[in-house]
């Protein structure tokens, strides 16, 4: 069989998109898989406790799903879905690791859900959601400590708090990583450049990692505090950020503050990607009910600000005081879990909903009275 020039060039393009199909559907629907989940149950018997452990972890992996790709403004919205069985939009089960005695199984599972199944119920409940993947970027764990005899700060952090971020599902996620170690070119200086929101540093942390988005995770324990200080800067797909948050150390257990604060820190990087995708009004991988997102008339905005503790609200308020765009902010009240705050932001609640939710914090209308609470 003799082929023209053209046809052998059509040959290889059919090829080409044959082999292309596959891997983009794949790619496509790596969000929709919750994977290394932990479950644990008891029960009577070994397979009853297998049974358990499944179903009830089929469940939370859902609930884990939704909230990996609804913006957080939106998770209210997600109340009224809390009677979905998860058995109608489950597509496989892959077992990494398991344990079971007579009477109780543990394993750590991967958990696959229909895509379309779940496209359509947030299209049908108006709920909006994005799906595409972030470009994959560079995650480096440090840790900030006093100056030692070389007078380094900030020094590679090789154990419990880069091992909980390799313990991550990085590769399902909305904002893939790959955790580097600090590389021994980047000084102190730059660091704390990155921290201070500098963005000259942008060309240093990408030659140093040959990659476009680099983000530093540094993770200060303070003991006599108790409390672990964790900050968050460099350039992600969605823009240059400084973020911080303090996580309280419970009965001198660093490990557990420090798995919790790479969970938290980890999903503050997702919520940013979502951010930025459905500001596109839903193009390019996601869905917004009605093609906008975020659009509010107005600019005075009133709202309670709900907090846990002392440490909390501090941390709050310094980031209500340090974000871009805010004005004219008042501190009216304050009690020991609330405080009554208003400001002024391009936009009005909406657009400053959308800015907080980069920041981790969730705004909420309440009738036209603004709720502020952490996301997490």
């Amino acid at each position: 069989m003799k082929f023209t020039t053209y046809g052998l060039f059509f040959a290889a393009m059919l090829a080409a998109f044959a082999a292309a199909a596959p891997e983009a559907a794949a790619r496509a629907g790596k969000v929709f898989t919750v994977a290394n989940y932990p479950v644990e149950a008891t029960a009577d018997n070994a397979v009853a406790a297998k049974d358990k452990a499944h179903a009830e972890g089929q469940q939370a992996a859902l609930g884990a799903l939704l909230k990996r790709i609804v913006p957080v403004t939106a998770y209210g919205r997600l109340d009224r879905l809390t009677a979905l069985r998860a058995a109608d939009f489950i597509d496989g089960v892959a077992v990494r690791s398991e344990n079971n005695s007579r009477t109780q199984y543990i394993a750590s599972l991967d958990f696959s859900f229909q895509a379309d199944a779940v496209r359509d119920l947030l299209h049908r409940e108006g709920v909006p959601y994005v799906e595409q993947q972030a470009p994959r970027m560079v995650l480096v764990p440090i840790l900030a400590q006093p100056g030692g005899a070389d007078g380094a700060r900030f020094r590679p952090a090789a154990g419990t708090w880069s091992q909980v971020w390799q313990g991550l599902d990085l590769d399902n996620t909305l904002t893939p990583l790959r955790v580097e170690a600090l590389q021994p070119s980047i000084q102190d200086a730059t660091v704390q450049a990155a921290l201070a929101g500098d963005d000259s540093v942008e060309r240093v942390l990408g030659g140093a990692y040959n990659a476009d988005f680099v983000v530093l995770a540094v993770a200060e324990v303070d003991q006599p505090g108790r409390q672990l200080n964790v900050m968050l800067a460099g350039i992600d797909p969605a823009g240059l950020m400084t973020w911080r948050r303090s996580y309280r150390i419970a009965d001198g257990d660093v490990a557990y503050a420090m798995e919790l604060a790479a969970v938290v820190t980890h999903g503050v990087l997702e919520g940013r990607w979502k951010v930025a995708k459905l500001e596109q009004g839903g193009h390019g991988g996601g869905y917004v009910p009605g093609g906008r997102f975020g659009t509010g008339a107005g600019h005075d905005v009133s709202m309670a600000v709900h907090f846990a503790n002392q440490a909390e609200w501090d941390d709050m308020r310094g980031r209500l005081l340090d974000l871009p765009g805010a004005g004219n902010i008042r501190i009216g009240t304050v009690s020991a879990q609330s405080a009554e705050v208003s400001m002024s932001f391009p936009g009005g609640g909406q657009s400053l909903a959308q800015a907080l939710a980069q920041q981790g914090l969730v705004l909420t209308d309440g009738g036209g009275f603004w709720a502020l609470r952490s996301a997490y």
